[in-house]
């Protein structure tokens, strides 16, 4: 199933269930007022919901409707929580040999989680509102899963038995104040903007084989302006997505509707580029002892998206920054 929100006034929008290809919609309001309502009630959602996607693939859906990216918000507007991880080593390795920093100890036995901002997320078509190009604006291509309820101490391989959605993420970033917020210890606060989203979160059925191990293995294809920046691989991914949701979840249980990030989709292959400008300039400054590539400016366009060898997965991003 493919679901997408549809603005109504309120901060969870209006539940659509989208046809597999993307052209087509149908409201599922009788079923569940909202996406994140709908997670909450799973287990009696999901048939009534299933039933729906079947009537939307037929054309007999009630209140059937040609379906129009640009119109939506992110799948979920807001969530109850947001955790983003870091689950592709080598982008951490690569930052590593740039700035001459040793390793963490369990670099690779610890997946690295934060806790982000989860009140204000961005449709696919919405711009990044910044204050200042000094900011050192950039992208970050990921993969994520909203989960049901987590109880305290599920082990991994059991995490991956509640993850219910998967979406496509901008992370958006500003480097200029991410090394100062890190030093004191607490977290990212102004170096992370409001998340962007594709319009659609998926049922991992919809990835059918591409889905394994507890991950997207596709790759994102990331440009700016026009320009490719790089078709990384999901399936490169070092701690699978149940890892992450065990780690989150070793101290303290997971609200339904959570969603946990992979971190930048990163591959060690210099051909597959990159998903970040950040990843991009550090390459350059290893390879030519200095950036090249610029952040991005007011203007700029940043598109993503993963697609199926038969059509369209989460739909694309396709997001411009914007002075505010």
């Amino acid at each position: 199933m493919k679901f997408a929100t549809l603005p109504d006034g309120t901060e969870d929008g209006t539940l659509l269930v989208v046809s597999r290809d993307l052209t087509r919609a149908a409201p599922a309001a009788d079923i569940s007022p909202s996406l994140l309502a709908a997670l909450r009630d799973w287990t009696r959602t999901e048939p009534l919901l299933r039933a729906r996607a079947h009537q939307v693939e037929d054309g007999t859906a009630p209140a059937l409707a040609p379906f129009a990216p640009k119109d939506v918000l992110a799948p979920l507007p807001r969530a109850p929580q947001w955790l983003d991880g870091s689950a592709f080593l080598n982008h951490g390795r690569l930052m590593d040999q740039a700035f001459g920093h040793d390793p963490l100890p369990d670099f690779d036995t610890h997946p690295l989680v934060y806790q982000g901002a989860s009140d204000d997320f961005l449709g696919p078509h919405a711009a990044l509102v910044t204050p200042d190009e000094a900011l050192n604006i950039d992208c970050e291509g990921e993969f994520g899963v909203v989960v049901d309820d987590v109880p305290m101490g599920t082990s991994a391989q059991d995490a991956l038995g509640l993850v219910r959605l998967i979406v496509q993420i901008n992370d958006w970033s500003l480097r200029a104040p991410g090394p100062w917020e890190m030093k004191r210890g607490f977290g990212f606060i102004q170096a992370k903007p409001s998340t962007g989203f594709a319009p659609c979160a998926i049922t991992p059925d919809e990835l059918g084989a591409h889905w394994q191990g507890g991950r997207v293995c596709l790759p994102l294809h990331v440009g700016v302006n026009g320009r490719r920046l790089g078709s990384p691989h999901g399936g490169e991914m070092d701690f699978h997505f149940g890892q992450i949701i065990a780690h989150a979840a070793r101290t303290r249980s997971l609200r339904a509707g959570s969603i946990l990030g992979s971190g930048t989709v990163s591959n060690a292959a210099r051909g597959a580029g990159s998903a970040c400008l950040t990843e991009l300039r550090v390459i350059e400054k290893i390879d030519f002892g200095a950036p090249q590539t610029q952040f991005l400016r007011f203007g700029d366009r940043v598109t993503m998206e993963a697609r199926l060898p038969d059509g369209p997965a989460f739909g694309g991003i396709d997001q411009k920054v914007q002075q505010g």
